[in-house]
Formats: structure tokens, sequence, C-alpha cells
């Protein structure tokens, strides 16, 4: 079973962020999970259930239709690193983290490369005192960068900076052009990645 991938990819933190970093706090949506955190954990919903602009969970029997949320329309280099996933997209959001704020471990059952269906994270924005853990293990990753991750494996994460961490968190069904690029990922080089 697949663990981590860094996928290799180097976008343009630049445009990332000023098109996160543009939303207003009132914008920002608590994450329903309240159980799993403590602080301040919240998104921006980029595509969702009836492209619904409020909306930050998907629909557990998986039958109503998704589309792009207004808010997208606010972030045309966001689109263009979505697009570039030549496959199937489900929800499509920015999660912040606040500084301080923490998300206990948990495990999430779906969203398995070996099923099928996949995350992507792309860090927006963090800083070098984010600790994220999977399996027990930090996993450092840098802005601009993209990884999958096996979140049926005990994950958690602190922010212990002084700054907000933004995630770009792309669910994606898996295709014949993604499962080449898993192949390939294990034998690129960071300083190979491709820039979009």
């Amino acid at each position: 079973m697949i663990e981590k991938v860094l996928l290799p990819f180097n976008f343009d933190v630049a445009h990332l962020q000023a098109e996160a970093l543009a939303f207003a706090e009132s914008e920002w949506i608590p994450h329903f999970n309240k159980g799993y955190y403590s602080g301040d954990w919240s998104a921006i919903p980029l595509r969702s259930v009836n492209g619904d602009p409020t909306r930050i969970f998907p629909d557990p029997a998986g039958l109503l239709p998704l589309a792009d949320t207004i808010h997208l329309q606010r972030c045309p280099y966001i689109k263009t690193v979505i697009d570039t996933f030549q496959c199937d997209k489900a929800d499509v959001r920015l999660l912040r983290l606040k500084a301080g704020s923490s998300i206990k471990e948990h495990k999430d059952f779906d969203l398995i490369f070996e099923d099928g269906e996949i995350r992507l994270h792309i860090p927006v924005a963090t800083n070098d005192k984010m600790e994220f853990y999977l399996n027990k293990v930090r996993v450092v990753m840098e802005e601009g960068s993209c990884w999958y991750l096996n979140f049926s494996m005990p994950h958690s994460v602190h922010n212990g900076g002084d700054t907000d961490r933004i995630h770009l968190v792309i669910d994606c069904k898996m295709s014949t052009w993604m499962r080449d690029l898993f192949e390939s990922a294990t034998s690129v080089d960071s300083d190979k990645a491709l820039t979009v």
C-alpha cells in the first residue's frame, strides 16, 4: 500500500498565495468535524456538491452532482493548477489551519490510491514550525509542491508557527494519466519538477 508520494510539480507560490489570501475572513467556513481539531480550521469550497459555495462536506452517497463554485472564478491560477491533473475531480477546497491550531490524530477511510480515489495536497502557505505527522513520521511539505498521502493511516497536524497554513486540497478519481504520473514520481528528482 502506497503511504506517500511527492509528485513532480512545482507550482507558482506567489500566484497561489495571492489568490488564496484574497478571501475575506468572513468567507472562510469552519470545518464541520468539530471534534477533530482545536483552534481554527476552515475552508473555501472551490468545487462542491451542486457548486454550493457554502458547502465544505462531500455527498456521503456520491450521487449528487459536483460543480465549480463562484469562488473558483476568482482564482484563475488555481484553476490552472486543478486543470493540470487529467482526471475527474470531486471536492476541491482551500483548507486553512490558523497559527496555534491543531488537528487531532485520526484516520480517514476513503480516498486511497489502491481503491481508485486520491486526495492531493498542495501547500500554498506554511512555516517551519508546521508539524504534520503521518503514521507517527513527520512529513515536511514545501510551498508549491504536490503530495499524495494515505490518510487511512493515523495523521495529525499542529501549526506551531506564527502564520496560517493553507493547502489546496483536490479529491480525484484515478485515471490512466494519474497512474502513469505516480509510476514516474519516484524516479523524478526534485530539481526536475514540472513548473506550471
